[in-house]
């Protein structure tokens, strides 16, 4: 044996032992830094900016550099989302989304929810599909085309914070209720509301599944629900999700979707079961839509009292499109106050919810008071308490305009407090004088809980 060289070899590999472990923490390796730079340039607009440039009707194509950031909101991890990504301008309180076409699968994967993302939609075409603003490829069969996914990252990349992508948490817009969340301020946007369920009719005579199945294979599902304040719309799933066999839940509680629409009706799309948080006990809803009462009925006892104060006009049923509803107008009438009186609990009953339409609008002449010793037989001498600045009343479609310029739909209100305890009244006031303000005035689905 040639003990020399053993000894040289040995020596040589302790050596670099020793000085390899004198480099090294204790405890564990130092990480070298993780630098990045962002693809492509500063935004040259902003998102809400570039979703007002899409036409009614068509679409434009982006011939320049635009460029613009947004969140990501939508996940195609359980397979409610298809070839689409959707993302708002901001992580909490959006003011716009956006919807971007992608012939790409499992996009979740490199770009999960909360990515700070970055477009640059110079060559794409930017229009509005069936009542939804979208970004997409030019296509000859299609106004707004998928982007292919080997020119994907063309367009889109992940903003970098200086150590990677930035992924932050989204916040969902927080609103009272169905109506307020299908508005067209609100699509493609994260939003979450309290106080829903699935309809009764989801649950007889069996409980459904999320998703309907012919021959075995998942068709696209629409479920109704519905709010404490009587709105309602539809929880719409792929035939591709995941979740979809799962049974629908029967309790009430909040719902966070992204808001979407097809032609003229909203869809409400979740990213998966998670969204979902129906664990309370079912709602027993109160709402009032005049269907039981007669057209042109003026009085409404001994549920409701119908008083006129000045003049001789009182509220009525009427109907339209096959909607009942009650109306007043002062058109004509000189002066008119009318109280139309809701008997309440105010202890167990404190909040309040319901809808108008306003025609002919010329002025405010509805307001909302709560009372604690109001009397039908003489109204006049009550306390009324004014919660009128808590509702969003209708001022028609167009607040100003000539003609009978009613809005398309009834607006929701919103939901207020009531005050008070024990036994009490809710007041509609309706307030007119002509020449002055004769505003049409139409009220409907009145919800106290």
């Amino acid at each position: 044996m040639n003990f020399k060289k053993y000894f040289k070899t040995a020596f040589v590999i302790a050596l670099a032992v020793i000085t390899v472990s004198s480099c090294v923490d204790k405890d564990e390796w130092e990480t070298p830094p993780i630098n990045c730079n962002n693809k492509f340039a500063a935004p040259t607009i902003s998102l809400a900016n570039f979703v007002a440039m899409a036409p009614s009707n068509g679409y434009i194509l982006i011939s320049n550099d635009v460029i613009f950031d947004g969140y990501i909101i939508s996940s195609d991890e359980n397979g409610n989302f298809y070839k689409t990504i959707s993302f708002q301008d901001k992580p909490e309180n959006p003011t716009v989304g956006l919807q971007m076409e992608v012939d790409r699968a499992s996009n979740y994967a490199d770009f999960p929810v909360g990515t700070h993302i970055r477009i640059n939609a110079n060559g794409l075409r930017l229009g509005t599909d069936r009542g939804t603003v979208k970004l997409g490829s030019v296509d000859p069969n299609f106004d707004i085309g998928r982007i292919p996914g080997v020119l994907f990252s063309k367009y889109i990349s992940a903003v970098c914070n200086g150590s990677g992508m930035e992924v932050v948490p989204i916040k969902p817009k927080e609103l009272s209720s169905l109506s307020d969340a299908m508005k067209v301020d609100n699509l493609n946007t994260l939003v979450s509301v309290p106080n829903v369920q699935f309809t009764s009719d989801n649950f007889s005579p069996a409980t459904k599944a999320y998703i309907d199945y012919v021959g075995g294979a998942g068709v696209d599902t629409s479920r109704s629900i519905e709010d404490v304040t009587g709105s309602s719309s539809i929880i719409r799933s792929s035939g591709f999700a995941s979740y979809g066999s799962a049974l629908l839940p029967n309790g009430s509680g909040s719902i966070t979707f992204i808001v979407s629409k097809y032609n003229s009706d909203y869809q409400l799309l979740i990213r998966g079961l998670n969204d979902v948080k129906l664990d309370k006990p079912r709602l027993v809803l109160n709402v009032e839509t005049f269907t039981s009462y007669a057209q042109s009925l003026d009085n409404f006892l001994p549920k409701y009292y119908n008083t006129s104060l000045l003049g001789t006009k009182k509220w009525y049923v009427q109907t339209y499109n096959s909607n009942k509803y009650i109306q007043i107008s002062g058109n004509n009438g000189g002066l008119v106050k009318t109280h139309f009186a809701i008997p309440v609990n105010l202890t167990t009953k404190t909040k309040l919810a319901f809808k108008t339409n306003a025609g002919y609008y010329n002025g405010d002449v509805l307001k909302v008071y709560w009372s604690t010793n109001y009397d039908p037989a003489n109204p006049t001498a009550a306390t009324l308490n004014d919660i009128t600045s808590q509702f969003d009343i209708s001022k028609g479609k167009v607040p100003g305009a000539a003609g009978s310029n009613y809005e398309s739909s009834f607006r929701s209100s919103g939901i207020g407090s009531l005050g008070g305890s024990g036994n009490g009244y809710i007041v509609f006031e309706y307030n007119a004088n002509t020449p002055g303000a004769t505003t049409v005035m139409q009220l409907d689905d009145i919800s106290i809980f």
